[in-house]
């Protein structure tokens, strides 16, 4: 059989590389009765853990979903696995929210937070492109967050509601809109956006979410005339098609029949939970809000916090798993689970917080009960879909180790490159000795890379060091991914000579103009400072010749050692190989790219372009209710005047601009 993938790549397997990948293909299951099978390579610094298993990628064939544990590192591999298979089908799928704010109440204070989100229409474009891509083709890798274990719409409702079109087909133009509507898709003759549909005489034209190029449908009479690919910027035909499959806008879809059902399920729920509240105020506010989401489902398809009624529409019954991304995938998928000992924590813990958070608006007549049912998936759930997989990290959890039924280890870079040296320094005169160690460290052309144990000590520290006239900055979880990419980039162009930080320059960050890591309260026993963590801030120095770690600290502890440790066998199982194989070890050399990744960048205008547009409604509005005074006034001094026939005039324009406020 055809590979159904086909890997680009102008190097080949080196290193630990080679044997790496061929004990993970035969570690894959080779039949049905042979699942699960579960893997993990533990793969240093550098090593090539991405080009490793892009290989494994290539010699497979079925769909692949590589898990991150946040955007940036899924927005990194995306553009790294589009490079590997630029033939093949690779997606993007996280949250798609700029900004979140759960729905929640606090009793104890009596407040109610509504639900607040700024979607970013670009996130949710490369979503839809996910799913319809695992629908319609085999030979697609969806790089994801943890956020796919969330709720999303039945994968089969998704696949009945495509229909095809062709040339030729015989369908009423009234009809065929009808049917693009009903999908989910808006009739917008100005904002032709992801999503949306223009209607120019007998000719439609559908910008679908998952495709670049726009669909135009040009019909005479009932008969569909032709099909053709559209570039959306100069309207330049691409391609002439006979027919196509047109899936809808959105992921949340279902038919007429299943919609009528939940709404008379819904109300079912209402009249059997409301009686049961013990005060009459949440019996009445349960009441209002349902009833008035019910009317909206009936006039409009969907109300706001539609989602919280997801199990009614989805036919499932109370506690049952719900649909999320991986259903899209089918049953027999390579599931791969990058920087696990960051990844399986996550996935194991956000059942608990979203049920907390759930139980307080239920019992306070904010959500019917089914409410809870629109949850992330349990961490037993999750499992089901380990039937072939591949756990990937530089420090694996016990989770990963114990599960796996091979253990593969990728030691050797093919650079060459050894672990830094890793020195113990004591906290007496520990700031003087940093200093020089950046000041020397700048001198010799490379930048520093300070960790502390809060965001507090990270902003204090950085001040500190900006005083004794070095270039610095500070990294912590307040700042928004680009701003920290951003300063990144800064870092190595030189613009700042040293980062402060707390845990955000451990995964996944390829700066190989560092050749510093200076770790304070190294031996402090916590989660910041145990082997794992250690060993993964070590790491940050690892692509560079004339790397140096200090740890500063009064004792060794046994974290400190086990990393210590586990730092010298790595560096010299490098150094044989660089012996055996007469390597001499180079600093990585990468070019300083633009702050952020394509995607990003694309991610990054559509958040822009929507804050603008918020900002132009807000000077709006403003100069709306600016106006609205003016009037006032103007009404008052006419009346007053005797001119009831001007004071009318100006009431009919106050009134229309009163009621344009208030909608």
């Amino acid at each position: 059989m055809k590979n159904l993938f086909k890997l680009h790549s102008p190097f080949k397997p080196a290193g630990s590389q080679p044997e790496a990948i061929k004990k993970l293909i035969e570690a894959r299951p080779k039949n049905e009765s042979d699942l699960p099978r579960r893997s993990t390579l533990i793969g240093v610094t550098g090593s090539g853990k991405t080009f490793t298993i892009a290989n494994v990628i290539a010699s497979q064939n079925k769909p692949v979903l590589v898990l991150a544990p946040n955007k940036t590192l899924a927005a990194q591999l995306y553009e790294e696995f589009s490079v590997f298979f630029p033939e093949n089908k690779v997606c993007y799928f996280v949250s798609y929210y700029d900004y979140y704010q759960p729905e929640s109440y606090l009793p104890a204070q009596d407040v109610y937070v509504p639900k607040e989100t700024k979607v970013n229409s670009e996130i949710e474009r490369l979503r839809v492109e996910a799913a319809a891509s695992l629908v319609n083709r085999n030979d697609t890798i969806v790089i994801a967050s943890v956020s796919c274990i969330y709720s999303l719409g039945n994968p089969q409702d998704y696949r009945d509601l495509g229909f095809s079109i062709k040339v030729g087909q015989k369908i009423k133009r009234t009809d065929l809109i009808n049917q693009l509507l009903f999908i989910q898709y808006r009739r917008n003759e100005v904002d032709k956006g992801s999503g949306t549909i223009q209607v120019f005489g007998d000719t439609i034209e559908v910008n679908l979410p998952y495709q670049k190029e726009k669909l135009r449908i040009e019909t005479w009479g009932d008969t569909v005339e032709s099909l053709s690919w559209v570039e959306k910027n100069n309207n330049r035909v691409v391609m002439k098609l006979d027919n196509t499959i047109i899936f809808p806008a959105k992921h949340f879809v279902t038919t007429q029949e299943k919609k009528d059902a939940a709404v008379g399920r819904i109300q079912t729920e209402l009249e059997d939970w409301a009686p049961q509240l013990p005060n009459p105020l949440y019996q009445e506010r349960i009441r209002q809000r349902v009833t008035h989401d019910i009317e909206m489902i009936k006039e409009v398809g969907y109300c706001s916090g539609i989602e919280n009624y997801s199990i009614h529409f989805d036919g499932r019954m109370t506690g049952e798993q719900p649909y999320c991304l991986l259903d899209f995938f089918g049953k027999d998928f390579l599931l791969i689970i990058d920087e696990s000992h960051i990844a399986i924590p996550q996935l194991r813990g956000m059942y608990a917080g979203d049920k907390a958070r759930k139980k307080s608006l239920i019992d306070f007549g904010f959500r019917l009960p089914s409410a809870a049912d629109n949850r992330p998936l349990q961490f037993s759930e999750i499992e089901r879909y380990f039937n072939d997989a591949i756990f990937v990290s530089a420090t694996p959890g016990d989770y990963e180790l114990t599960h796996s039924d091979t253990v593969v280890e990728q030691i050797i870079r093919p650079t060459g490159l050894l672990d830094p040296i890793v020195e113990v320094h004591p906290r007496l005169d520990q700031m003087k000795n940093l200093i020089d160690q950046i000041k020397k460290t700048r001198e010799n052309g490379f930048r520093s890379l300070v960790m502390v144990m809060t965001k507090k000590l990270a902003e204090q520290l950085a001040i500190y060091l900006e005083e004794q006239q070095i270039k610095v900055c500070y990294l912590h979880s307040e700042l928004k991914t680009p701003q920290r990419t951003e300063i990144l980039q800064k870092l190595r162009l030189g613009i700042f000579d040293c980062i402060v930080g707390v845990n955000l320059l451990r995964e996944g960050i390829d700066v190989p103009e560092v050749a510093l890591v200076a770790i304070m309260d190294a031996d402090i026993e916590s989660f910041l400072r145990d082997k794992r963590s250690l060993i993964q801030i070590m790491g940050r120095a690892a692509r560079n010749t004339e790397s140096k770690v200090l740890l500063f600290a009064d004792k060794i502890t046994a974290s400190m050692k086990a990393a210590m440790d586990e730092s010298q066998r790595r560096r010299s199982l490098q150094q044989e190989y660089n012996k055996k194989h007469n390597i001499i070890p180079t600093t990585v050399k990468r070019d300083v790219v633009k702050s952020i990744t394509n995607i990003q960048e694309a991610i990054a205008q559509a958040s822009k372009k929507k804050k603008k547009k918020e900002s132009t409604a807000a000077t709006n509005v403003q100069d709306v209710l600016k106006r609205i005074v003016e009037l006032e006034t103007q009404m008052q001094q006419s009346a007053e005047n005797f001119d009831f026939e001007k004071a009318i005039e100006l009431r009919e324009e106050w009134l229309l601009l009163k009621n344009s406020v208030n909608q």
